[in-house]
């Protein structure tokens, strides 16, 4: 049998069979539970499945989508515990309202107002100039952006301001203006999948009777493309605008590579973007769903007062902030360990090789699949690209994300996201996999 270095240090087309690295796709039974079992019972049931379906299937085997797979840092479950020492999780508590307003302990506030203050710094914000707090995921995030942009914009000018989106950015992001009331001007994306700002200032000067709220992405969902962030400010001179960054993935670890000046808030021309959301389960390996949400002082304070005249604030004695009231301040706490010394460094070490074996993939594909069209956006992306022309038993034990046919994408398109878990070794395997199941 063939290793899969072996596969890789030939340029010869290996037959299916002499590969012998498939392993068969681990499946959940197809029986039920029977609707008089006891909740012991299904939870026993639960965990035995789930337990068989382990051992059976390696859980880093999963390319196609943003998670790091990767168990939590010894030094997460170190601080996991001194949380649970003083009670946090283990009582009903809660992180309600503005975690600026009164950082006291009975909550979170306190460590979740530091996390964010770490990283708005991190990203360069104006000293002192930040305001946001842990949002419940990276849509989340994007919402109380939309939401703030909408209501600057609609009191400094008394118009709605227009929704401008492309469709390489996620798809939450057409939902939220849809749930906001916005009318959406949607801008073309350039083949790579970043924003074609030459487009945008077509629409925008089409639209000029109303001010511009502006969603770009930092590492777009499927080909993650960056948008040009300065271009767009330029483009959006002398309107009325919000700039909002969706950083759900790339935003973890751009803060900790050599690329950090090109989208840190405080530019060489002044502020590049009013707002960014970042996830924390993406990158970081957060073990459930979380975000950060980051806004300029100056754009909050602004906001508190428009938000005063809709929230009534009597009940939690001060204006809150976020659209969403009750909190979690198991979330938040656990979180604070991001911006620890011990975590930023790790977090260098998994931007470093994360890019690196994005780099190592592409060129692996280039050399033996030439016919796929690899591609990546630069070497800011995790993300490679590639034709979809392989058996579904590929796209299924490696679960990887695939999108059909439109008229955005003319051809059916696969990617792999390489996450921290993602090692070469790993990609060897999917190597040999995929000329396999080639087509």
């Amino acid at each position: 049998m063939l290793s899969r270095r072996r596969f890789l240090a030939t340029s010869s087309i290996l037959t299916a069979a002499s590969t012998g690295l498939c392993r068969p796709s681990a499946s959940w039974s197809g029986e039920t539970i029977a609707p008089t079992s006891s909740p012991d019972q299904v939870a026993a049931s639960y965990v035995a499945r789930r337990r068989s379906n382990i051992r059976a299937k390696d859980p880093r085997i999963f390319l196609g989508y943003p998670a790091n797979m990767n168990p939590p840092a010894t030094g997460f479950e170190d601080w996991r515990n001194e949380l649970k020492s003083v009670e946090i999780g283990q009582r009903s508590s809660n992180n309600v309202g503005d975690p600026f307003y009164d950082r006291g302990t009975f909550g979170a506030h306190m460590l979740e107002a530091d996390l964010i203050e770490r990283f708005a710094r991190r990203y360069r914000f104006a000293d002192g100039g930040a305001w946001g707090f842990v949002s419940n995921s990276g849509t989340d995030s994007n919402m109380h952006g939309a939401y703030i942009g909408r209501a600057l914009l609609q009191g400094r000018t008394g118009v709605m301001p227009r929704f401008y989106y492309t469709t390489e950015g996620h798809y939450s992001i057409q939902i939220i203006g849809d749930l906001l009331g916005l009318k959406a001007v949607r801008v073309d994306a350039n083949p790579d999948g970043s924003m074609n700002t030459t487009d945008l200032g077509e629409k925008l000067a089409a639209n000029k009777e109303a001010p511009a709220l502006v969603i770009a992405t930092l590492g777009t969902t499927f080909k993650g493309a960056i948008d040009d962030i300065d271009a767009i400010r330029q483009q959006l001179k002398g309107f009325d605008s919000y700039l909002h960054l969706d950083a759900a993935l790339f935003g973890g670890y751009i803060h900790v590579t050599d690329y950090l000046a090109q989208f840190a808030q405080q530019g060489p021309a002044g502020e590049r973007y009013d707002s960014i959301a970042i996830s924390c389960h993406k990158f970081f390996g957060y073990p459930g769903v979380a975000g950060l949400f980051i806004v300029g002082t100056p754009q909050f304070e602004e906001f508190r007062g428009i938000f005063s005249r809709v929230h009534d604030p009597a009940y939690i004695s001060h204006v809150p902030g976020t659209i969403t009231c009750s909190r979690d301040h198991v979330r938040a706490a656990e979180c604070h360990y991001y911006c620890t010394a011990q975590s930023i460094a790790q977090q260098k070490e998994d931007a470093k090789m994360i890019l690196s074996n994005a780099a190592y993939l592409q060129g692996e594909l280039m050399r033996h699949f030439p016919d796929l069209h690899p591609s990546r956006f630069d070497e800011r992306s995790n993300t490679i690209y590639f034709d979809h022309r392989f058996d579904e038993k590929l796209k299924k034990k490696w679960m990887l994300a695939t999108i059909q046919p439109t008229v955005d994408h003319p051809k059916a398109l696969a990617h792999v996201v390489v996450m921290p878990h993602a090692s070469r070794e790993l990609l060897d395997d999917f190597l040999t996999d995929l000329n396999q199941y080639r087509r």
